[in-house]
C-alpha cells in the first residue's frame, strides 16, 4: 500500500566548484600550465591576460577607418599605383624584422636535448657490414627486440614466426643466431646479450689481453656465475683453488665492466627529466637569517573574463528574444569565474599550507640536517591551518620544494614518530639517517647483519625490533648483510 510521508535527511553534497578545486589542488605547477590552456582553449569566455589592462579596440578601429579614407583619396586622385610596379619580394630585411627587446629584458631559455636512439646507433654499424638485403631485413629486426639496456628481449624461436609474418621471409634459428653474433660484435661492448651472465662473457672475452686474471674471471661468469652473484666467495676459491686475493682481482675485473652497454650511448631526450619546483623556501642574508617562502608561478598566467562576453550578457540581457543565446553566454562567463576563482583559491591553499609546513620544520630548513626533521603527519598541518586532512594531501602529492639544500618532494618532510628510551619522541627519517651511517662506516669484510643492527640502535637509545630494522633496511634499498660483503 502506498503513502506519502514527510521525512528529514541530512546530505553533505560537494558543489561542482569544490571539485574543481580539489582537483586543482592536487595538479603540480607544469600540469597546471597545460590545464589553464586547455580551459581557455574550451571557455571563449576566459582568456589570458591581467584585470586592469585596457583594450584598444577603439582606437584601432579609428585609426583603421582613417586609413581606408586616406586610401580612398588617393586611388581617386592618382592614375595608377605604386603597387603595381613594386616587387613584395624586393621588400628589405630591415622591414620585415623588429627588435623590441631591451638590454634590460630577462631572457630565460628552456634546456632542449636532441640526440639519437641507442637503435639507431646499432643500425648506422649495421650499415658498415657487408650483408644482402635479406640479411639486413632480419638484423634490423634483431635490433629493433634490443632494448634501451642493451639486451635482447625476444625469443629466437619467436623471431623466427615474427620474421615469417611480418616481413614474409622463411628463416631459422642457425641464421638468426649467426647475425646475432655479428650485432653482439658492436659498440658498446655487450650489447645483444640475452641475460647478464652472456652480456658479462661477451665483455670479458672481448678484452684485448688473455691474461690469467681475465681466465679467473670468465671461469667464474661462466661456470660460478649465482656463488658469483649470492657472493658466496669461499665456495669460489674451494672449486677453483685459487687464493683470496686471486679471486679479488678476478672480482674487481668483472666490476668494471658495464651491466648495462645500452645505457652509455643513449642520448634520447626522454632520459632528461627536469624538476619545476611548486615552492621556494630562500635563507639568505636579505631574509636576516628568517625563511622566505615564495610560489613559483612563472608559468601561471595572468586570467581575466573577455570584455566581448560581458558585453554580449549587457545586450542578451536587455534582449529577451533570445533566451538560449543568453543562457549560453551566462554558463561560458560563470564558469570563466569559477575558474578564476579556483586558481586564486589554489594559490591560496598552497601557500598556507606550504607555510606551516616550513615553520613546522624550521630547524631542519635552516641547517639541512636530516636529524633535525620533526615526526610530522598530515594531521597535523591540518590542525594548523584548519582544513581536511584530504586537503593537505592533495597539496602535498607530487609537488616539489626547492630549499638552500636542494630540491625535494614534499612528501619528504611527512615521517611517523617513535619514542627514545629516554621517552623523547623524533621522526623515523632521524632512525633510517643513523641506520645508514652504520652501514656506511660498517667492515664490508663482515657487514653488520640486522640483528647486530638492532643492538647498536638500541645502544643509542632507539629501542626498535629487527624486523622494523629489516623494513627500514629495505626502504633505503640496502641490501642484506651477505650482499654487502667485498673482499
Amino acid at each position: 500500500m502506498l503513502n506519502q510521508r514527510l521525512q528529514q535527511k541530512l546530505i553533505q553534497k560537494l558543489s561542482p566548484q569544490q571539485i574543481q578545486l580539489m582537483k586543482l589542488l592536487q595538479v603540480p605547477g607544469m600540469a597546471l600550465e597545460q590545464r589553464i590552456k586547455q580551459e581557455v582553449e574550451e571557455n571563449p569566455a576566459l582568456e589570458e591576460g591581467a584585470e586592469d589592462e585596457k583594450d584598444s579596440n577603439e582606437d584601432n578601429i579609428e585609426e583603421e577607418s582613417i586609413n581606408e579614407d586616406t586610401d580612398k583619396t588617393d586611388s581617386e586622385d592618382d592614375e595608377f599605383d605604386f603597387s603595381d610596379y613594386i616587387d613584395e619580394d624586393d621588400t628589405p630585411y630591415y622591414k620585415l624584422t623588429e627588435n623590441n627587446s631591451s638590454q634590460n629584458d630577462k631572457r630565460e631559455e628552456i634546456p632542449f636535448s636532441v640526440g639519437v636512439s641507442f637503435q639507431e646507433i646499432l643500425m648506422s654499424q649495421l650499415g658498415l657490414q657487408i650483408l644482402d638485403d635479406r640479411q639486413y631485413i632480419i638484423a634490423s629486426h634483431i635490433i629493433g627486440s634490443i632494448d634501451e639496456s642493451g639486451y635482447l628481449q625476444r625469443d629466437i624461436f619467436a623471431m623466427v614466426d615474427d620474421l615469417a609474418f611480418s616481413q614474409n621471409i622463411t628463416t631459422s634459428s642457425e641464421e638468426i643466431l649467426s647475425l646475432l653474433k655479428i650485432i653482439q660484435e658492436f659498440d658498446p661492448a655487450g650489447v645483444g646479450a640475452k641475460n647478464l651472465q652472456e652480456c658479462l662473457l661477451i665483455q670479458l672475452k672481448r678484452k684485448e689481453s688473455s691474461t690469467k686474471l681475465i681466465e679467473n674471471a670468465i671461469f667464474i661468469i661462466e661456470k660460478y656465475f649465482d656463488e658469483f652473484a649470492k657472493k658466496h666467495y669461499e665456495k669460489i676459491i674451494k672449486k677453483l683453488n685459487i687464493s683470496e686475493k686471486e679471486l679479488k682481482l678476478a672480482i674487481d675485473e668483472i666490476l668494471k665492466l658495464n651491466p648495462k652497454p645500452g645505457n652509455s650511448l643513449t642520448k634520447d631526450v626522454t632520459n632528461n627529466h627536469y624538476i619545476i619546483p611548486d615552492f621556494i623556501i630562500n635563507n639568505s642574508s636579505e631574509t636576516d637569517g628568517n625563511l622566505e617562502l615564495t610560489i613559483n608561478s612563472k608559468n601561471i598566467p595572468d586570467l581575466r573574463i573577455n570584455k566581448t562576453y560581458l558585453n554580449m550578457l549587457q545586450a542578451y540581457s536587455k534582449d529577451k528574444t533570445n533566451k538560449d543565446a543568453l543562457l549560453f553566454v551566462k554558463q561560458k562567463i560563470d564558469s570563466a569565474k569559477w575558474f578564476v576563482d579556483a586558481i586564486k583559491q589554489r594559490q591560496k591553499t598552497l601557500y598556507i599550507t606550504m607555510n606551516a609546513i616550513m615553520n613546522y620544520q624550521k630547524e631542519y630548513f635552516l641547517s639541512g640536517d636530516d636529524i633535525k626533521l620533526r615526526p610530522m603527519i598530515l594531521k597535523d598541518i591540518a590542525e594548523i591551518v584548519n582544513l581536511d586532512i584530504s586537503t593537505i594531501s592533495r597539496v602535498a602529492s607530487s609537488k616539489y620544494v626547492q630549499t638552500p639544500f636542494g630540491t625535494f618532494l614534499l612528501k619528504k618532510f611527512f615521517s611517523e614518530s617513535m619514542q627514545t628510551v629516554s621517552g623523547k619522541e623524533v621522526s623515523t627519517r632521524e632512525v633510517k639517517k643513523i641506520l645508514q651511517n652504520c652501514v656506511d662506516s660498517e667492515d664490508k669484510k663482515r657487514p653488520v647483519t640486522d640483528e647486530n643492527l638492532a643492538m647498536i640502535l638500541k645502544e643509542k637509545g632507539y629501542n626498535i625490533a629487527r624486523r622494523t630494522v629489516a623494513k627500514y633496511r629495505e626502504q633505503l634499498s640496502i641490501p642484506v648483510a651477505r650482499l654487502r660483503k667485498e673482499l
